[in-house]
C-alpha cells in the first residue's frame, strides 16, 4: 500500500475532534524535517535503513484523551526489517522528570471494543425486553359506558399488531448493534499499526495510540516517541497544547 493511501485511510478513521489540542513537532537532529501535510503538522525522520513519517490522526486531539498518530514507515535498505509495536516507547516530560506513556496496542483496542459490545448488547437486551413487555400490554384497554360503568377489554388484533411491530423494532435494534460492532472491529483491523516485516522498498503504516499524557493545568504537554525499525531508532519530539495557544 502506498503511504498516501495509508495516511488518507488512517486520518479518515481517526475522526475529527473540535475544541481540542493541537500538535507541533520539533526536528531533533539533521536527519529530521518538520513539514505540513494537508494542513496538518508532520515530521519526517530518516535513518540509515528506514524513513518514518509521523502526523496526528486528526486535526485536533481530544483534551485529556489518547493521542493518536499516523505512522508511515519505509524500508530503505536491501534486506527485510522488522517493526514491532512492543519496541515503541513514549515518555512525557514534566518538571524535569520523565513518565512513561503506555502504547495502546491493537490487541488492547480489540479487547476494549469487545467489552463495549458486551455492554451495548446488554443495553439492547434491556430495551428489547421493555419493548416486548409494552407490546404485550397493548391489547388491553379500559372503557366507560354512558351510564358511568367502567371495565376492561382485550383486543387480540391490537395485541398482535403491537407485538409484530415490537418484534421488528427489536430485530432492527439487535442488527444495528451487531453491525456497529463489526464495523468497529473492521476499522481497527484496517487502521491500527501492528507488528510487520517490511520488505526492501516497502511502505507500511497505521494508527499509533498512546495513553493520555498527564494534565499540566491546561498548559502545553511535551513528550517523546521512539519508533524502532530494525536497528534504526527514530526519536520524535512532540508538543501538545490548546488550540491557538
Amino acid at each position: 500500500m502506498r503511504i498516501s493511501a495509508i495516511l488518507a485511510l488512517c486520518a479518515l478513521l481517526g475522526g475529527c475532534v473540535t475544541g481540542g489540542d493541537t500538535v507541533a513537532f520539533r526536528a531533533s537532529n539533521p536527519q529530521q524535517q518538520t513539514m505540513m501535510r494537508d494542513g496538518q503538522p508532520a515530521l519526517v525522520s530518516r535513518q540509515k535503513s528506514s524513513l518514518v513519517l509521523v502526523r496526528p490522526a486528526a486535526r485536533q486531539l481530544q483534551v485529556n484523551g489518547r493521542p493518536v498518530f499516523v505512522v508511515g514507515i519505509n524500508n530503505l535498505g536491501r534486506q527485510p526489517v522488522d517493526f514491532r509495536v512492543g519496541q515503541v516507547e513514549a515518555s512525557q516530560h514534566v518538571a524535569g522528570s520523565d513518565f512513561e506513556m503506555k502504547v495502546v496496542t491493537y490487541e488492547m483496542l480489540v479487547q476494549e471494543e469487545k467489552n463495549r459490545q458486551v455492554a451495548a448488547a446488554l443495553l439492547t437486551g434491556i430495551a428489547a425486553g421493555a419493548n416486548s413487555y409494552s407490546a404485550s400490554r397493548a391489547g388491553y384497554g379500559h372503557y366507560t359506558t354512558p351510564s358511568g360503568r367502567t371495565g376492561t377489554f382485550y383486543s387480540p388484533t391490537a395485541a398482535a399488531i403491537a407485538q409484530g411491530n415490537a418484534a421488528a423494532q427489536n430485530d432492527a435494534m439487535i442488527a444495528n448493534t451487531v453491525e456497529a460492532g463489526q464495523r468497529n472491529m473492521a476499522a481497527l483491523e484496517q487502521a491500527v499499526i501492528k507488528d510487520n516485516t517490511l520488505m526492501p522498498g516497502e511502505w507500511y503504516g497505521g494508527q499509533l495510540h498512546l495513553a493520555p499524557p498527564t494534565d499540566t493545568g491546561g498548559g502545553q504537554k511535551t513528550y517523546t516517541i521512539v519508533i524502532t525499525v530494525g536497528a534504526d531508532r527514530h526519536v520524535v519530539e512532540v508538543a501538545q497544547g490548546p488550540a491557538g495557544a
